[in-house]
């Protein structure tokens, strides 16, 4: 029987003494030494790699279950003298080299992954102990240098790479939030002291930051055009607000440094824009269905908080519900209380618009047209949003069925039917005659003279027919018979 073994230097065909290997339970104790594997074991064949390209795409198509031209160039060489057996750990890949050159496989798999395992165990020894004693030096080398190539290859063409790029855009993104969210309360703070009514007027942090860095100083503020920065309501408010300002005055070393600190707020607010833009574009690309049903925030940050697109694919619609939601979930199963309904989902469109009673049920809704979308997404070849339109059209049509109350009772639904017309309208004593109470079928229980209770109808007269006497007597008959019987 001949066994072939990968090696990262090239491809070892060994051959194996089988008519002492009959039980697999037994192959560990009889390779428990190197010396009595080499007894068992011997190397015939090995094809070894040029370089590292080479054994690169060997690897590869190995990891795939796919024989390379060498292998099986290699294989056909080999076997094509000896009937032996061919032992091969993958069966995908033993089923695809029998389709090539048709060579004949051992039946029993279990030996065989003992046997692989045996000689994964004793490798170099068994190396050593043939022909080519200079390959078990050089194999811890190669070893090393097709790992290092591999890992390369597997980051340069990675089906993840883009989700990566995912990941970290929505991550900075939410960094950006909140520094320039500090920034910008940093500024209202700081010139607050100098404006602090200009904090009530204008709202808006970025809105703040510029008007900051064109007005400079408070004084002189009624000569001064904002037509560029503000609408005439709010630039006829601040310049009320800056007669009357009760602020302090400061420096132009003060003011220097509170527009350096406005020039980072404009700047940063910008290059967020940026950044949306790219990762919109992205999600686009990437997961379109996901995209249209969700929106680019919260699909970037479903597939940032599983990992992947493809990871996030293999969530069900329970788990994508809730997920970002996992420490309230575990705290409500440890506490034995309810569950949360949504997590990240929470914040897409479609269930912010809907009302706070059904916010759950369109939540759940909207995860199970979202997993759909993501399986679309990341195993479809084509980049259509088809499904995700369809998916948010049936969302929707559902969210205005829960407004609007409809409720599908039956009950309801009978009493609001219309009146029939008159062509089809009977009077119902023509239909269903009227019903009456009839006193002559009521039956009451009296009492004889001899205490037996007997039926009476509504008048007093005994309920006995003659019918009712005739079967007591057939029935007493019957029983004198049946006693003559027993007696003769």
């Amino acid at each position: 029987m001949l066994i072939l073994f990968e090696t990262p230097a090239g491809y070892a065909l060994f051959s194996v003494d089988d008519d002492k290997i009959t039980k697999p339970e037994n192959i560990q104790k009889m390779f428990q030494d190197a010396s009595q594997a080499n007894k068992l074991i011997s190397l015939k064949a090995f094809h070894r790699f040029e370089n590292t390209t080479e054994a690169l795409s060997a690897m590869t198509a190995l990891v795939e279950s796919k024989p390379n031209k060498a292998l099986l160039k290699f294989l056909k060489k080999q076997t094509k003298k000896s009937s032996t057996q061919l032992g091969i750990v993958d069966a995908k890949l033993a089923g695809s080299i029998k389709e090539e050159i048709g060579v004949s496989l051992h039946p029993n798999q279990a030996i065989i992954t003992e046997l692989h395992r045996s000689i994964r165990t004793h490798l170099p020894q068994l190396i050593s102990a043939s022909s080519t004693p200079d390959l078990a030096s050089d194999l811890h080398q190669m070893t090393l240098g097709l790992s290092h190539s591999l890992s390369r290859y597997k980051l340069k063409f990675s089906p993840d790479k883009v989700d990566v790029m995912i990941v970290q855009a929505v991550g900075l993104l939410d960094d950006l939030d909140k520094e320039l969210n500090t920034y910008a309360m940093r500024v209202k703070e700081w010139y607050g002291w100098h404006f602090p009514e200009l904090t009530r007027i204008l709202t808006d942090n970025i809105l703040y930051a510029r008007f900051v860095k064109y007005l400079g100083m408070r004084q002189g503020v009624e000569g001064k055009s904002f037509e560029t920065i503000l609408t005439p309501e709010l630039e006829a408010e601040v310049k009320e607000a800056g007669k009357l300002s009760m602020g302090t005055e400061i420096s132009q070393e003060d003011l220097s440094s509170i527009q350096e600190l406005c020039d980072q707020v404009i700047e940063i607010s910008e290059y967020r824009e940026q950044l949306y833009d790219y990762l919109r574009n992205r999600m686009n690309a990437i997961a379109p269905n996901l995209t249209v049903i969700v929106g680019e925030l919260v699909g970037a940050r479903l597939i940032a908080h599983a990992g992947s697109l493809m990871n996030l694919a293999k969530y069900p619609a329970s788990t994508v519900q809730i997920l970002g939601a996992e420490k309230a979930l575990f705290r409500a199963l440890k506490t034995k209380q309810a569950t949360p309904k949504y997590g990240l989902i929470f914040h897409a469109s479609l269930v912010g618009h809907a009302q706070p009673k059904n916010k759950g049920k369109v939540s759940r809704l909207l995860a199970a047209r979202s997993a759909l979308a993501i399986r679309v997404d990341a195993l479809a070849e084509g980049s259509s949003n088809d499904v995700g339109m369809e998916g948010r059209a049936k969302v929707e049509a559902r969210i205005r069925t829960l407004e609007e109350g409809i409720v599908h009772n039956f009950a309801k639904s009978t009493v609001n039917q219309k009146a029939p017309t008159q062509s089809h309208s009977v009077t119902a004593s023509a239909t269903v005659p009227a019903v009456t109470y009839n006193s002559a079928v009521d039956v009451r229980m009296e009492e004889d003279g001899k205490g037996k209770k007997r039926k009476r109808d509504s008048e007093g007269a005994a309920a006995t027919t003659e019918e009712s006497k005739k079967e007591k007597k057939e029935k007493k008959k019957e029983k004198k018979k049946k006693k003559q019987k027993t007696s003769q």
